[in-house]
């Protein structure tokens, strides 16, 4: 035992002499930091051999000192400071935790006050709210301060406050049950099409080039609309190619009419809704639930969404000026829908629980989106408006409308009343009957690697599967091939390079117009040609 604790004492005598050398040192190192008279000291036996430089060296290095010191005290005096901020006493503690239960009271009751006043705005406007919104009875007011006394903790005051917010149609009165269905704009479309709705005549003889030719004689006999008929194939075959349209380019084109003529044309017209600035979510589109007045307040949109469940029209819902807010934020979750390949997957989920006064297409709390529905967007690029993303652009078909119509003479055309099972058997056909050649595959996917190598941009699944469809239904529509390829790889993959740093890609693209000569044949991809030089021409 002796043995040992010799042992114990020399090496914790190590320790700590080092321990204290280290204070000691530092200490030492401090002192003689800030030991100016010995620095003056040391400045006057040198200075009769110092030259101008040496004075102005001398003068450099101790204002470097003077500056570490300043900054050690400062960092020092700021680690001291945030030490003792939060060493709060104990009373501060109470005291702020009193604040904040008494501000919690109060919030209480204000909201007990603004139910009444907006139960009472409801009831003037005639909507019918259930009686016991209309008066809050005393008991329970009386029952709200006894809960949130003067003496509660703030969790207790939060707690209550709570409870009471969840239970306040059961404590002190029975279940607010609407008399109505809480959907008056779905339940009205249910009763519709349940007593009075009559199916159309619908023409199921119509050909994709007839409905394109038809489709611009009508608009321009009939609204003095006029487009080239490459734009009208695009847009039809878009359609095939997915459910979201955007349709670009500068004011005065005629981007909003396109859709809103095609709804006239089907005799089904088109459903418009304008987004406003200060979209940011889902429910400026479908609406949301009122848990105050136990009502959904409806959109437009939401109702024609739940209508085109009822019918076989083609239904077009015009996103109109829609990246005046941001598209991912209020359409985000139709994105992801859209995208999802078993369309009895396309649902969006409205309300928590089911009522039994719910519409008839409404199960379980979700609605399923219908295959008769496409979203056209219109977009303008200025300094007013967002710039669409590329998660939105891969998911959409773009269309570009840079240039007015030339105005023509027409034929007097009819409107005609179009099927959707009959478009998508067109739709369909033409896939059949035009699949994309093997030698276009082949020049695409040699084209991909090319631009994969060089620009490290890729077409994508999404870009392929739409190119199969979109094709074979612009062949039907009575273009060519290689003038609807050209289209798309100009407005979904060359449209990627604008992302890029165009100072560095100016001369790639040069060869990049050079390789397409060799695959599809000089000047041949002219919208590409034309893409690709402005951009070259931007630096």
């Amino acid at each position: 035992m002796d043995a040992f604790l010799k042992y114990f004492y020399q090496d914790m005598g190590i320790l700590i002499k080092a321990f204290v050398t280290v204070f000691t040192s530092a200490f030492d190192f401090i002192l003689k930091l800030i030991n100016f008279p010995m620095r003056i000291k040391l400045i006057e036996d040198a200075a009769a051999d110092f030259t101008m430089t040496s004075w102005i060296l001398v003068g450099v290095t101790n204002l470097l000192l003077i500056v570490i010191i300043g900054l050690a005290v400062f960092f020092i005096g700021k680690g001291i400071r945030r030490i003792f901020r939060f060493n709060v006493p104990a009373k501060e503690n109470d005291k702020l935790r009193e604040e904040v239960a008494k501000l919690n009271r109060e919030v209480f009751k204000l909201n007990y006050e603004k139910d009444k006043i907006l139960a009472m705005k409801v009831a003037e406007l005639g909507m019918n709210p259930n009686d016991q919104l209309l008066q809050i009875s005393d008991e329970a007011e009386a029952a709200a301060d006894e809960e949130l006394g003067e003496e509660m903790s703030e969790e207790d005051a939060l707690k209550a406050a709570e409870d009471l917010k969840k239970n306040r149609n059961t404590v002190n009165s029975p279940p607010v049950i609407p008399e109505k269905s809480r959907f008056f704009r779905l339940t009205t479309v249910d009763n519709y099409y349940k007593t009075e709705y009559q199916a159309p005549e619908y023409d199921n003889d119509i050909s994709l080039p007839e409905f394109c030719d038809r489709w611009r004689s009508f608009a321009a006999s009939r609204l003095r609309l006029f487009y080239d008929i490459s734009i009208l194939r695009f847009f039809v075959a878009s359609m095939g190619a997915c459910r979201l349209i955007i349709l670009q380019g500068i004011s005065g084109t005629g981007k909003t009419s396109l859709p809103y003529m095609m709804g006239k044309y089907f005799e089904n017209d088109s459903t418009i809704a304008s987004v406003q600035p200060s979209w940011r979510d889902r429910t400026e589109l479908f609406g949301y639930f009122n848990e105050f007045t136990k009502k959904f307040n409806e959109t437009e949109v939401l109702r024609r969404i739940y209508e085109s469940g009822f019918n076989d029209d083609i239904n077009i819902i015009i996103l109109d000026e829609m990246n005046i807010a941001r598209v991912e934020y209020y359409f985000a979750e139709m994105l992801s829908i859209l995208e999802m390949p078993d369309p009895a997957e396309w649902k969006i989920e409205l309300v928590p629980s089911s009522w039994d006064s719910d519409p008839h297409h409404l199960i379980d709390c979700k609605l399923q989106i219908p295959q008769n529905v496409w979203y056209v967007g219109t977009a303008n690029n200025d300094d007013s408006t967002f710039a669409v993303s590329d998660k939105v652009y891969d998911r959409a078909f773009v269309i570009n409308l840079d240039t007015k119509g030339v105005p023509f003479d027409a034929p007097v055309t009819e409107s005609k009343r179009v099927p959707y099972s009959h478009v998508a058997a067109l739709y369909d056909k033409a896939v059949a009957e035009n699949p994309v050649s093997d030698e276009t595959l082949e020049k695409v996917a040699l084209l991909d690697n090319y631009v994969i190598e060089k620009f490290r941009v890729a077409f994508g699944n999404r870009i392929m599967k739409q190119l199969k469809i979109f094709l074979p239904v612009y062949v039907a529509c009575g273009g060519s091939e290689y003038e609807a390829l050209d289209y798309l790889l100009a407005t979904k993959v060359f449209r990627k390079f604008e992302s890029l740093n165009l100072s560095l890609i100016r001369d790639e693209i040069k060869g990049l117009i050079m390789y397409m000569d060799t695959l599809f044949g000089k000047e041949v991809m002219g919208e590409c040609y034309a893409f690709l030089r402005r951009l070259q021409r931007t630096f």
